[in-house]
């Protein structure tokens, strides 16, 4: 997917860093769509340093527009839905400062993915200022390390490069097998 984003901002030159920032919304919105292959486009076509901060932004951008989306439709099920994790259950019943830097700990949370905090943060009483502050912040770290991780992975040579994969996929496939277990 890399290449197909690369190849694109190839083709409209300046226009790319609106390009890219449409797309990190439009993977927010989609809320389970991983941005890692974006924030790796980013670094190989703007550096590291501009690609990194255009992930920022453009994530920043993503997580308020979905959560304005997703708050105009949650409250058509949010008597439905129900969440089995303690911070999710604890951020949907929480307000103000608390409820402000439970987002940030989940944004920096590895393991959480970001469309689930949105979707309860929107159906939370949190602020859209309060959540767009804290959700930034939160996912600066994440970002970076995102940021620090593609870029030496594409700076590997083949044999890095399989190693990687490799554990990869032993890593998932051990998950995987865990969970069946479950």
């Amino acid at each position: 997917m890399e290449g197909y984003v690369l190849e694109w901002f190839k083709d409209i030159g300046f226009y790319a860093v609106g390009l890219s920032i449409i797309l990190n919304i439009a993977i927010s919105v989609l809320g389970l769509v991983p941005s890692f292959f974006l924030t790796a486009a980013n670094i190989h076509f703007f550096g590291f340093g501009y690609g990194l901060l255009l992930s920022i932004v453009g994530e920043a951008f993503g997580a308020i527009v979905s959560f304005y989306l997703y708050r105009k439709g949650i409250n058509i099920i949010k008597e439905k839905v129900q969440f089995k994790h303690v911070l999710l259950e604890r951020l949907q019943n929480t307000a103000g400062v608390e409820a402000f830097l439970l987002v940030i700990a989940l944004r920096i949370f590895p393991f959480m993915p970001s469309g689930v905090v949105t979707i309860v943060s929107a159906g939370s009483n949190i602020g859209l200022l309060n959540f767009s502050i804290a959700s930034t912040l939160g996912k600066i770290p994440a970002l970076v390390i995102e940021a620090y991780s593609v870029y030496y992975i594409m700076n590997w040579n083949w044999q890095g490069k399989i190693i990687f994969a490799v554990i990869a996929v032993v890593i998932i496939g051990y998950v995987f097998k865990r969970r069946r277990k479950k």
